[in-house]
């Protein structure tokens, strides 16, 4: 890979739905917790740069993470709202910029490396999606070819986009470029007044930019945010290294 990297760590939730004090990504998985896991393996992609993001009681997870650096989400109001909260440290970054939630512990670095690759074929928006057994209530990925043309939540998507079955993990890439430009542009006009990371498909196309996205196993991006999740994570990662 020709560019460098960098690597936005959404790590500001709450554990309130896994019954713990603590805060989400720092829930174990193997014995580790998820956040770690997340770093182990950006090392090894490797990233020239790791940052993130905590809540204004987050000091247990910038513990965790360092020596890496960390920003304060000082309200949640959405996932775009949170990748914001880096810009003071990476706004001068050029190269690819990786967006991996803290509670997704189970991705490989070889699938890191495809998004950045993917970032350097000239998508300035890259979306890592997945095919799951029960597509439920998924973001859908909508393609047109090679290119990604909108992501639709479920709630918003027609009788025909509810039967695609490629989906949304969440998971992003972007042209360092480009990312802080398109965060600007979106807006919190909808039923929960947030800003959405998933809007910067359609904001990047306004832009003239080009988006797409790359499969990956529905086991690897698998995220918890539940006991029984995490325990379903725990599954996972014995079975990876078995």
């Amino acid at each position: 890979m020709k560019n460098k990297i960098a690597a936005i760590i959404l790590g500001a939730g709450k554990g309130t739905r896994m019954k713990s004090d603590k805060p989400k990504v720092l829930m174990p998985v193997n014995g580790k917790p998820m956040v770690r896991h997340i770093i182990d393996t950006l090392e090894t992609v490797p990233v020239d740069e790791i940052v993130t993001v905590i809540s204004p009681e987050g000091q247990e997870v910038a513990k965790t993470v360092a020596p890496y650096k960390t920003c304060i989400q000082e309200q949640q109001l959405g996932t775009g709202h949170a990748v914001n909260c880096a810009k003071d440290l990476l706004k001068d970054f050029n190269g690819t910029v990786l967006v991996v939630f803290g509670d997704t512990p189970l991705i490989k670095k070889e699938t890191f490396r495809r998004a950045a690759e993917k970032v350097e074929d000239g998508f300035s928006v890259v979306v890592l999606g997945f095919r799951p057994q029960d597509p439920g209530r998924y973001g859908r990925l909508v393609m047109n070819g090679m290119e990604l043309d909108r992501i639709v939540e479920y709630k918003d998507a027609s009788e025909d986009e509810r039967a695609i079955t490629f989906c949304n993990s969440g998971v992003m890439a972007f042209d360092g470029r480009y990312l802080f430009k398109i965060l600007e542009n979106i807006g919190n006009k909808n039923a929960a007044g947030e800003f959405y990371l998933t809007d910067a498909v359609e904001i990047a196309h306004k832009m003239g930019l080009k988006c797409s996205a790359f499969e990956g196993n529905p086991e690897e991006v698998a995220s918890a945010n539940t006991l029984e999740e995490l325990a379903l994570l725990e599954t996972y990662c014995q079975k990876a290294k078995s």
